[in-house]
């Protein structure tokens, strides 16, 4: 159960790497598996039939294979530490690309033109790469790397002119607050106050799902219509969906720490954590990029 698009998409492994992402681990207060009312742990891809617990579980088959208790950490699974620089060296790249677009491409009257087209080519580059990478059965460290020095550009160019034409600030504000909701989540998943099941993704995928399309919509009108379209990105409507994008952005949280966590228990191959990164990326990037617009709305003269 996982979104095909490249912004809501990889909650969750691949079936064929012995991973099923959310419907990994059994629904809070269901049938006991290999019981009578679920003999064979319908909804859960990974319950084991009664009586041999690693039938099912590649991962578990080949440690027994080995002689290695299931439990055990093996070579070539996926660990925290994996995620963590994977993530890291995909942010690092990011960030890097960003700072040189900042100095390199500057916004000024005379230059705002030629650096907006080549961060916009930028955008566009990086959007293919993670379409690509979406549709992808397993991982590509290039592809994810590539979409973050292409991304980097496009934050660069925009933070750039929000910071220097509209809200002095602005970008280290949106990057405190990326921060924040970060931590904020975490702590929140860790403490179990936010519980990631199968109600919790489908409400969040229709809420994106519908916030995307009026998005679109949005950008139609200001297109062929002029102006700000319907309205959504300006004024009191757009701090209100500001607010929203970030709060959609912090249940995508929720769903990335929920993919680690699961890839992990379950065994996911070390390669997978290249998905965890370019998750955590995509969202990270979209809370910062909400963040920015709700910072360029407070403080615009219009």
């Amino acid at each position: 159960m996982r979104s095909r698009n490249p912004v809501f998409s990889r909650r969750g492994f691949s079936r064929d790497n012995g991973y099923a992402g959310f419907n990994a681990a059994p629904q809070a207060g269901g049938p006991a598996v290999g019981t009578q009312a679920n003999p064979h742990g319908q909804g859960n891809p990974y319950a084991q039939p009664a009586g041999n617990p690693y039938a099912q579980n590649p991962y578990a088959q080949q440690d027994l294979q080995q002689g290695a208790p299931p439990q055990a950490p093996a070579a070539g699974r996926m660990t925290i530490d994996d995620v963590v620089l994977r993530t890291a060296s995909t942010l690092g790249t990011l960030i890097v690309t960003a700072a040189l677009a900042w100095a390199l491409l500057p916004v000024d009257d005379a230059n705002i033109g030629r650096s907006y087209g080549i961060a916009i080519g930028a955008a566009l580059i990086g959007m293919v790469l993670a379409f690509v990478q979406s549709f992808k059965r397993k991982a590509s460290p290039a592809l994810i790397l590539s979409y973050a020095a292409f991304e980097g550009v496009f934050l660069g160019v925009v933070s750039s002119v929000v910071d220097n034409r509209i809200a002095s600030g602005a970008a280290m504000q949106a990057v405190i607050g990326t921060m924040a909701v970060f931590a904020g989540v975490l702590v929140a998943y860790k403490a179990g106050w936010i519980r990631v099941n199968r109600r919790f993704y489908g409400f969040v995928m229709a809420a994106a799902l519908g916030f995307v399309l009026l998005m679109m919509v949005n950008m139609l009108f200001a297109v062929f219509g002029g102006g700000d379209g319907l309205g959504f990105r300006s004024g009191p409507l757009g701090i209100v969906f500001g607010i929203v994008g970030i709060l959609l952005g912090a249940c995508f949280l929720a769903l990335d720490f929920k993919q680690v966590e699961d890839g992990i228990t379950y065994g996911a191959p070390r390669e997978e954590s290249w998905l965890a990164a370019f998750g955590l990326t995509l969202t990270l990037v979209w809370i910062y990029m909400e963040f920015l617009r709700l910072i360029a709305i407070l403080n615009s003269n219009d």
